[in-house]
């Protein structure tokens, strides 16, 4: 199944830029900025991430205002802080043993950057590729793990997978099968969300009286430690 599976991505796998480099730092870059956001808005975002700061020593020096203005439109704010905190730990103490140990790193991040950058025998198993793993009931080499994503996010789909175009559909036990539709977040527009964003790019901007400001967005802000709120003043962290 590997076989057929490699042969596949030969001439069906993504030319994606994080797919070009092992540096832990830009995997992990690539990474934070994939979770809950599709490749297609990454991808710019990430190579102007790069150029700005193309080292973990260059990110840590870094302001968190400076982070937070970058990461503007990418969503989940929360993300940047924890991407610049990483850059800080590892400035200072190296990479650690164990990744999770980095602010905002769970199992799948951590996996990922220990398979893509370090070369560790692991495979990465985001939400794309444990639905392949689970239709198929196949185990596959780490060394598949590309492969695998892509063909989770491109052929092996949740609602509608397309079983024709399938290199393993000939011994898959799930061909045609669909997963049922999973609750989804509700609609951006409208919601909270979206007047936290609205708030903090204001913020972004300039400094403003907290009066000006959406009051129960700024408290979540604040609690997320993406704003400031001193003397009826709300700002960006220093």
């Amino acid at each position: 199944m590997d076989a057929l599976l490699a042969a596949w991505f030969q001439t069906e796998g993504r030319d994606l830029p994080w797919r070009r480099t092992r540096d832990p730092y830009a995997i992990l870059v690539s990474e934070v900025m994939l979770q809950q956001t599709q490749v297609e808005r990454v991808i710019p975002r990430y190579l102007a991430w790069l150029e700005r700061w193309p080292g973990v020593r260059e990110l840590a020096a870094a302001s968190p205002a400076e982070v937070i203005r970058a990461w503007q439109g990418l969503g989940y704010n929360r993300r940047a802080l924890n991407l610049h905190h990483a850059a800080r730990v590892v400035a200072e103490h190296g990479w650690p043993d164990d990744l999770r140990a980095l602010p905002g790193v769970g199992p799948y991040t951590a996996d990922a950057v220990r398979h893509f950058a370090f070369g560790e025998d692991v495979l990465p198993v985001d939400v794309n590729v444990e639905r392949v793993l689970r239709r198929t009931g196949f185990a596959f080499a780490p060394s598949t793990a590309q492969a695998l994503m892509d063909l989770g996010a491109r052929v092996c789909v949740a609602r509608i997978p397309r079983c024709d175009a399938c290199p393993l559909a000939s011994r898959c036990p799930s061909r045609g099968t669909r997963d049922e539709a999973r609750r989804r977040q509700g609609p951006f527009e409208g919601s909270f969300r979206q007047r936290r964003a609205a708030a903090l790019r204001l913020v972004a901007q300039a400094a403003r009286p907290a009066g000006e400001l959406d009051d129960e967005a700024v408290a979540s802000l604040a609690r997320d430690g993406l704003v400031v709120v001193e003397r009826g003043q709300v700002r960006l962290p220093a």
